[in-house]
């Protein structure tokens, strides 16, 4: 989906969209109005096609009233309102953390990248363009000169998210959101992801997330050696392979903003509803991935993905003989 199509309900040779039909479907129970005696409400289609649009055009409401001849208060009600019933509903079966077969198939196919062993995942943040905020608009202006809303990322080796963390304003640091979040929560406590260790070297290897090197060196969170000069053959390699294996996080970055364009503008919606609009634009990502709905390159002109817009502070890194041996252990696999 992306400019163009967009999952508009445009009918194709007298049938809609299959991927369409299915989507309706899985949100019919929760949207789903009664005609009374006075008025026929709006159909399923119509009101996921409203929300469609607006999440991937972010035109203004006005626009959208004239385009499904709707009034504009209700085209508002209905975007925020799907918004909300996606993420309620929908993220938890789209967006989830792999386990079982689907963890050793994603495992696999990060080691396909560039040799990587036992990848469960990169992370990444990227800042959310907001409209200033009444209340303590202060707090959401970031070091770039914009107000806007963090959303912290882990992501599968085929761009889909598997963890979402979105709500923090700006102007917070991102190493305060980080160790908020549940997956610093579930990597501190080994909940992160199941026990499926290899031994490479010696050295008993745990599933493990790519993190930059603004994160903090874990176990479970491999960041790249710094770069001080004196790097061995192995260390550049590691880094150079970490790098390009992680890459991924900022493609689905990239992807999600390509097809869901309100994401790339300043989103013009209460500061309380902003998480649900990019809870719901993530778990729509990875319905069009699951379900083959694949990106046009066009759409990724002029879109940046994480880096870019982030700057994540070093956190204490509390860094154990284990995480190190981990470390040290990949480096000479991947030599």
């Amino acid at each position: 989906m992306g400019p163009g199509t967009r999952m508009t309900f445009v009918k194709t040779s007298g049938y809609q969209s299959k991927r369409s039909i299915f989507l309706c479907t899985e949100l019919e129970i929760h949207i789903e109005k009664r005609n009374t005696n006075f008025r026929k409400c709006i159909t399923v289609k119509k009101r996921v096609a409203i929300t469609l649009w607006r999440l991937a055009t972010n035109a203004e409401y006005r626009t959208i009233s004239h385009l499904f001849a709707v009034g504009r208060s209700t085209c508002c009600k209905i975007a925020n309102d799907t918004c909300k019933v996606i993420t309620d509903h929908l993220m938890p079966k789209y967006i989830c953390l792999p386990t079982g077969q689907r963890l050793i198939e994603n495992i696999r196919d990060f080691r396909r990248i560039n040799g990587f062993p036992q990848v469960g995942g990169a992370i990444d943040g990227t800042h959310i363009p907001i409209v200033a905020p009444r209340d303590n608009p202060a707090d959401y202006y970031n070091r770039k000169g914009w107000y806007s809303m963090v959303c912290q990322a882990v992501v599968d080796a085929n761009y889909c998210f598997t963890n979402v963390y979105v709500g923090w304003p700006g102007r917070v640091h991102d190493a305060r959101i980080f160790s908020n979040s549940d997956i610093y929560r579930q990597g501190e406590n080994g909940e992160l992801f199941p026990q499926h260790t290899v031994n490479i070297n010696g050295t008993e290897i745990p599933v493990f997330l790519l993190g930059d090197a603004a994160y903090p060196l874990k176990s479970w969170l491999m960041r790249p050696f710094s770069d001080f000069g004196n790097l061995t053959y192995e260390q550049k390699t590691f880094n150079y392979k970490h790098s390009s294996t992680r890459m991924v996080v900022e493609g689905s970055f990239g992807r999600l903003k390509g097809r869901w364009r309100c994401l790339l503008k300043r989103l013009d919606v209460a500061t309380v509803r902003v998480p649900y609009v990019v809870c719901s634009c993530c778990t729509l990502h990875n319905f069009c991935e699951v379900h083959g709905d694949g990106i046009n390159e066009q759409w990724l002109n002029g879109v940046v993905g994480g880096q870019d817009n982030v700057f994540l502070a070093n956190l204490q890194n509390n860094q154990n003989n284990y995480a190190e041996n981990i470390r040290g252990a990949v480096a000479s696999y991947l030599v």
